[in-house]
């Protein structure tokens, strides 16, 4: 049971504690499944801080730095369990560091019990197929080698026909539902290419309760002929029974109740933030928030600004890392920081290996086209450009923002999603903003709230725009592309490898 740190009697209990543990291991395993993929670390690679009644967690991670405020902890005699959350709350999670000697028993444990949940599903589909023959009751590859798979792979044959039936056999969340989407079309596209019959004529996709209406809405966005092959089915809480889900019509999307539509923030700086980024204007921009500003050197966050009791103060500090006060005695450190930013975080940086270059690309790329939008599209207008866009206040944790939403000369809305590195999920992160963003079009809420001041915004659904690096678009994209109803417009753009020094478009092309 995870004990909380809630006094500190238990923050001095855990700081002992949690140091034994690591100290008696040199090698460990982070497991942190809402966020990360499964990372090797060594003991100098992670930190534990105990200060002002907190516990911060921070390491170096193959997304650049993370650090976690730990809110509970236990350990099972196998792993140390973290309670933890993120980004003042925004992500939570249960983060599990294992030592290596035990990861090999950890990761059978959990292959056997996914494998359990799977079999349970193959005999609650049996119950509405008595007379179908199973075939295939097993797991999906793992991401990596020696991994076990996240999904059920279960085929029926019944008469003439097979019928293909999936689900998640890890534990279930609906913020990843576009990893269970992607994999289910990639498992039916693989499936519908062998050329002996009998042929897969239907696909179940089985949910939890928590995600049912965010498949619903996945469904909803499909091809017709997939969505008539397709079939949604609810799952009980012990697997045990499945009941069949109505899907979802794209004009019923459109009437479903809206969380509320967030307002426009100033665009004012504080003077604090003004001066900083008078620094390296070519390089510093400011993200805007309601409890104050986020400075970023090329997209990478390095300061904050908040208003204090009348008067602006400054943190700063490297995600990962502990932020500290700006003041006198702080200063030859702040000094450090900018230089190390100007060395590192550079398009001509000779270390290209160094963190400070290779953390937060896709934030960099964002960075790049926040200033000219047009370097994509010269339809585009320059500004407004909203980064990192919200299309509700308060919304679920964790729920995505938009990396930008613009507007094309002839008023028309885009989405764009950018992309510095593989990801399967690219087209369906894309796909659910497009629908965000045209229930509140349709509604007038962007136009009633001026995003892009007087500027009229046509009657049009918007479009969207997929970005990455030419080499770093997944196997699977076009695949997956091809899966999107075509009245959602989709355009892949092709940008140069070396986008850091200046962006440029090499190809740009529909894609569903």
């Amino acid at each position: 049971m995870l004990q909380p740190l809630t006094d500190q009697a238990a923050l001095d209990g855990a700081e002992d504690a949690i140091k034994g543990f690591i100290r008696s291991q040199k090698e460990w395993f982070l497991l942190a499944p809402l966020s990360l993929p499964p990372t090797a670390l060594l003991t100098s690679e992670f930190d534990f801080s105990f200060h002002h009644r907190r516990v911060i967690f921070s390491c170096w991670t193959e997304k650049g730095a993370r650090s976690w405020r730990v809110l509970g902890w236990e350990w099972t005699g196998e792993k140390l369990r973290l309670d933890a959350m993120r980004r003042m709350g925004a992500e939570r999670a249960v983060l599990e560091l294992v030592p290596r000697a035990s990861a090999r028993t950890l990761t059978a444990n959990v292959a056997a019990a996914r494998q359990v949940r799977c079999e349970l599903l193959a005999t609650a589909a049996q119950q509405l197929l008595p007379r179908a023959k199973v075939e295939r009751v097993a797991l999906s590859a793992g991401m990596r080698r020696g991994q076990p798979g996240r999904y059920a792979r279960i085929l029926f044959r019944t008469g003439p026909k097979r019928i293909a039936i999936t689900g998640t056999a890890a534990l279930g969340d609906a913020r990843n539902i576009d990893s269970l989407f992607s994999s289910t079309l990639l498992w039916l596209n693989r499936l519908q290419q062998k050329i002996r019959p009998p042929y897969v004529e239907q696909l179940w996709l089985c949910v939890e309760k928590l995600s049912k209406e965010a498949a619903r809405e996945r469904h909803s966005l499909l091809r017709d002929e997939l969505r008539g092959l397709i079939q949604l089915f609810e799952t009980d809480e012990q697997w045990t029974s499945l009941a069949p889900v109505l899907p979802l019509e794209r004009e019923a999307l459109w009437r479903k109740k809206l969380a509320r539509f967030p307002p426009v923030q100033p665009e004012k700086l504080s003077d604090s933030a003004r001066a900083i980024t008078a620094i390296a204007p070519h390089a510093i921009d400011v993200v805007t928030a309601r409890h104050g500003e986020t400075l970023r050197y090329h997209g990478l966050s390095f300061a904050r600004v908040r208003n204090v009791i009348g008067g602006d103060k400054v943190w700063f500090g490297i995600e990962g890392a502990r932020r500290r006060l700006l003041v006198d005695t702080s200063g030859a450190d702040w000094d450090k920081l900018l230089e190390g930013l100007a060395e590192h975080r550079s398009a001509a940086a000779r270390d290209q290996r160094h963190y400070l270059y290779k953390s937060a690309s896709e934030a960099w790329l964002e960075s790049i086209l926040r200033r000219d939008v047009t370097k994509l599209d010269p339809g585009l207008i320059v500004a407004p450009l909203h980064a990192q866009f919200r299309t509700a206040s308060g919304g679920p944790a964790g729920a995505r923002p938009i990396d930008l939403l613009g507007l094309r000369e002839d008023g028309r809305l885009v989405v764009i999603e950018l992309k510095a590195s593989e990801d399967r999920e690219h087209v369906f992160q894309g796909v659910d903003y497009w629908r965000r963003v045209e229930a509140h079009r349709r509604r007038g809420h962007i136009a009633r709230a001026k995003l892009f001041g007087r500027r009229s915004i046509s009657d049009e659904t918007p479009l969207v725009y997929l970005v990455a690096p030419t080499l770093r678009f997944h196997r699977t994209f076009a695949t997956l592309a091809r899966t999107i109803a075509p009245d959602i417009e989709i355009y892949r753009f092709d940008i140069n490898e070396n986008w850091r020094a200046g962006v440029r478009v090499m190809r740009r092309m529909r894609v569903n």
